[in-house]
């Protein structure tokens, strides 16, 4: 998922009468908080699955053997031009330590798998600094509301090779507020600058507490 893909897909929309309605992507996650030996946190492992449309358009021509299948060989460049721009973005990925604010790695182990029409991206986030934490927290969000980030509906989140005890919540975002971004013209998405955290109130929020 690139910028110019994102935009590139909004004019297909505009053609199909929905570019007065936001988000334009839709992204079902599931999410792996990932603990070293020592029992710190070390990272996020992400498994993103986009909606048809979107995995449609951004798969146009990449059938290089023309065999009706996508091999994660002929993905590749895909997958890395979709780490390497979500980067700017912070990957959508906003993770605490105990209340602040840590930094993520560049995404590693990424790659992509086509199946059922659907583009599923996975890659690992490691966090600059593991860390034995009481409270890791994580919220999965587009500050523009660009993108719809939901949790998936059957074990959404896990914890790997965690400390005893630990507890793991999560929380969607509250489905009263789904609609809002239709009420609400394109030009004012547009305005949003860089510092805009309008998505916030769309955040899937995930808290694990250890002992």
């Amino acid at each position: 998922m690139t910028r110019i893909l994102l935009l590139a897909l909004a004019l297909v929309l505009v053609g199909h009468g929905g570019a007065l309605a936001h988000p334009h992507v839709w992204v079902t996650v599931k999410a792996e908080i990932v603990y070293g030996a020592d029992g710190a946190v070390t990272g996020v492992r992400h498994k993103w699955t986009f909606d048809d449309m979107f995995s449609t358009f951004a798969t146009q021509g990449l059938d290089a053997d023309k065999d009706g299948k996508l091999s994660r060989e002929e993905l590749a460049s895909l997958a890395e031009v979709n780490v390497t721009s979500l980067k700017e973005f912070d990957y959508f990925t906003y993770p605490r330590v105990n209340g602040k604010k840590t930094t993520l790695e560049a995404a590693k182990d990424y790659w992509l798998e086509h199946s059922d029409n659907m583009l599923t991206l996975h890659f690992t986030l490691p966090l600059m600094q593991s860390a034995k934490a009481k409270s890791f927290e994580l919220d999965v969000y587009d500050p523009t509301y660009f993108v719809a980030f939901a949790l998936a509906d059957t074990d959404p989140i896990a914890l790997l090779s965690a400390p005893a005890k630990c507890e793991l919540k999560f929380n969607r975002p509250a489905e009263a507020s789904a609609n809002v971004g239709q009420r609400l013209s394109e030009s004012f998405f547009n305005s949003l600058d860089g510092k805009a955290d309008y998505g916030a109130q769309f955040a899937n929020k995930i808290a694990v507490t250890c002992p």
